[in-house]
């Protein structure tokens, strides 16, 4: 997308997400989503361009991690750094925590010159959402009692409930493959359950991906073998999304029917919601015994679904024969990564490339958040940018 276009775009949004955090995405209006979508184009147009996007001169952007990550740690780092800002990632184990030290007082202590925190929290269903809303409270008690000159922003890395980053970079990913959001509409997507051979995968991805989509006109059909629900009140929504937008919200049960005439397929394991639920309370009790045979039960459960594979055959059923695979990574890889898992080797390695692309919309995703979380009038900032023209690297 041309550059003036891209601001012309940004201008019909009239969006307002300054000093906002970015907790669900279902918070925020479409037209605050299309204004995340659109900054974050303009970034990818500077980082293209050679153009530096620093707009900070100083301050930290703080990660908390509290579950494994790759792609996203890389992503938020890539981001601030993109934008000026410090990072410097929380390590709970090095903390005073780990002596009693409360989650209301480590949110201010941590953020004396912070302008924006990102956390990952996914472990626990129940939990990870309101962990943020409780760091959220203490950050706003710090700021209201004058403890922090300024009250640093908070972008969810992934919750039980949602991962906003993930699905916001999935829908550019899918607006610059098709050419724009309105020609999504009426595109069917299949977001289904794919064979695992390990347990506990959090909900979120699905979660947000139904969330998300249902709101720009897509045919979503979600797809799951008996006993794979998601949050009730996330279909629920979903549904609600899809009526609203003149899309569609199915849910069936058979992978090959999902696939049928799909534009798109997302391809991706999940733990069971009642199982999640379980996990939660053996967890908190540290019943390792009890976790241990959970984990037994629900690798015996997946393997009754080893045939909800994403292969070649399943593909010819999508319309053409040539619907997108996507994936939020990593995947599951038949005979790469595992013995079998949600895509066949060949499936992958063709699409292989497209996924890696999917990923790199991330950083320019958390970019935006943070410059629209920050600065109050974003198209003057990203015209500043481009009127500076300090080349980033080179001459």
């Amino acid at each position: 997308m041309e550059y003036q276009k891209i601001i012309k775009a940004l201008k019909k949004t009239k969006a307002n997400l300054y000093q906002t955090d970015f907790l669900l995405t279902r918070e925020k209006s479409d037209d605050q989503i299309k204004q995340i979508l659109y900054v974050a184009e303009a970034l990818r147009y500077f980082h293209h361009h050679q153009l530096s996007s620093r707009c900070f001169d100083s301050g930290l952007a703080v990660s908390i991690f509290r579950d494994k990550s790759t792609r996203t740690r890389f992503s938020f780092s890539s981001a601030a750094n993109f934008l000026g800002l410090g990072v410097q990632d929380l390590d709970e184990e090095k903390t005073q925590l780990t002596h009693g030290e409360t989650v209301r007082e480590t949110a201010n202590m941590i953020s004396f010159f912070t302008e924006v925190m990102g956390i990952r929290d996914d472990i626990y269903l129940g939990a990870g959402h309101t962990y943020m809303k409780a760091v959220a409270e203490a950050l706003d008690e710090g700021f209201q009692a004058g403890v922090l000159n300024q009250r640093p922003a908070l972008i969810n890395l992934q919750c039980d409930i949602d991962h906003p980053t993930q699905s916001m970079a999935d829908l550019l990913h899918l607006k610059n493959h098709f050419g724009s959001l309105e020609n999504l509409k009426g595109k069917k997507l299949a977001m289904t359950w794919a064979y695992s051979p390990s347990y506990g995968k959090p909900l979120s991805v699905p979660q947000g991906i139904i969330g998300l989509m249902t709101r720009f006109g897509m045919e979503v059909s979600l797809a799951y073998p008996e006993g794979y629900s998601l949050i009730p009140d996330v279909t629920v929504l979903a549904k609600k999304n899809a009526a609203q937008s003149g899309g569609a919200f199915t849910i069936v049960d058979s992978m090959d029917e999902a696939f049928k005439d799909a534009d798109m397929v997302y391809p991706k394991s999940w733990a069971p919601y009642r199982v999640m639920k379980k996990r939660t309370e053996l967890l908190r009790k540290n019943d390792k015994e009890g976790l241990q045979d959970l984990e037994k039960e629900c690798l015996t459960q997946n393997a009754r679904f080893k045939n909800w594979e994403c292969t070649e055959e399943k593909m010819k059923l999508t319309r053409k024969g040539e619907a997108l695979y996507m994936h939020c990574l990593p995947a599951d890889i038949s005979n790469v990564s595992c013995k079998q898992g949600e895509v066949q080797d060949s499936v992958f390695e063709k699409f292989r490339i497209a996924t890696y692309k999917e990923a790199g919309f991330k950083p320019y995703i958390i970019a935006s958040v943070i410059i629209n979380a920050r600065f109050k009038d974003p198209v003057r900032l990203l015209e500043e940018i481009k009127k500076r023209g300090i080349k980033r690297v080179g001459f």
